[in-house]
């Protein structure tokens, strides 16, 4: 848990969440906050079993997945390629468009390039290309007359080329996958226009409805579209998939926004509030994520 990037808070969180609730269970537990010297660490602590809360690099990229393979450690969740094509928004588009998933259309440019002008049509996103929590996100509208400029500033630290996509209004959901189920879906209802960072993590940032208020063919729609891009991406264990839906266009209006290898385990988290739903309470949850942990993932 921990780790450098800039959701390491919400990883102590989400670590600092399931450590307790495994220690309620009998569980032995090492919290590690991964340093620089992991690989060093790891070795030196030898757990039978890794379960894996990092959020953003390296723990969501493919980097500690592939130290916990050369060390051979069993670890939870996604491996080495999965984590590093859904990291990669613009690698993960191509895989699940392939695949029949639908998604935003989109360009890849240079941040200096984003912020010289507007590259799509009004209303459209920037984000990183490799970050989570909607870090570094923008949505630029018709009373945004040029672009932001602090894409430009020195001590930008999200990467040197974004990803500008169209932007889809109306409903955000998002659904679990959780081994080869998916489970329900849950309709966010942010408390603020943008469902950004402290909309995610802050107390009363957002509503969540449970289950979505969806048509019966939508709300099955968005749970095949999950297990769908899970599948496609090869991901294992749980995964969170999150949607924008325009509900004038009917089922045409569903797309795709990302996938989640390492979604966040905190008490206002979107998993194991599923899990709750589905019966699943948040011990058996962690459980089930340390009982599933393997190698060549």
């Amino acid at each position: 848990m921990g780790g450098w990037s800039a959701e390491r808070e919400i990883s102590l969180r989400s670590g600092k969440a399931c450590a307790d609730a495994l220690e309620r269970q009998g569980f032995r537990v090492s919290r590690i906050d991964v340093g620089r010297d992991i690989a060093v660490v790891l070795a030196a602590t030898a757990p039978e079993v890794v379960l894996n809360v990092l959020h953003g690099r390296p723990g969501e990229d493919g980097t500690i997945q592939g130290i916990l393979e050369i060390l051979q450690i069993p670890y939870s969740h996604s491996g080495v390629l999965a984590s590093s094509l859904a990291m990669q928004k613009d690698y993960a588009k191509a895989v699940l468009q392939a695949a029949g998933v639908p998604v935003p259309q989109g360009r890849v440019i240079s941040r200096f390039e984003a912020a010289k002008s507007h590259v799509l049509a009004r209303p459209y996103v920037i984000k990183p290309i490799a970050e989570g929590s909607s870090v570094g996100v923008f949505i630029i509208t018709e009373q945004h007359a040029h672009p932001p400029q602090e894409l430009t500033r020195e001590d930008w630290a999200f990467g040197e080329n974004v990803l500008c996509e169209t932007y889809i209004p109306g409903l955000e959901l998002t659904c679990a996958v959780m081994g080869d189920k998916a489970l329900d879906v849950i309709e966010i209802e942010p408390t603020v226009r943008f469902y950004d960072y402290e909309a995610k993590y802050a107390p009363g940032g957002s509503k969540h409805l449970l289950p979505a208020r969806l048509k019966p063919n939508v709300y099955q729609e968005v749970r095949r579209l999950a297990l769908q891009a899970h599948q496609a991406l090869g991901c294992r264990g749980v995964s969170r998939t999150d949607f924008r839906y325009d509900e004038r266009a009917g089922a045409q209006g569903l797309f795709c926004l990302e996938v989640n290898t390492q979604p966040g385990m905190t008490e206002t988290s979107l998993v194991p509030e599923l899990a709750a739903y589905a019966g699943i309470t948040f011990e058996e949850l962690v459980r089930w994520m340390v009982e599933d942990a393997s190698l060549n993932r």
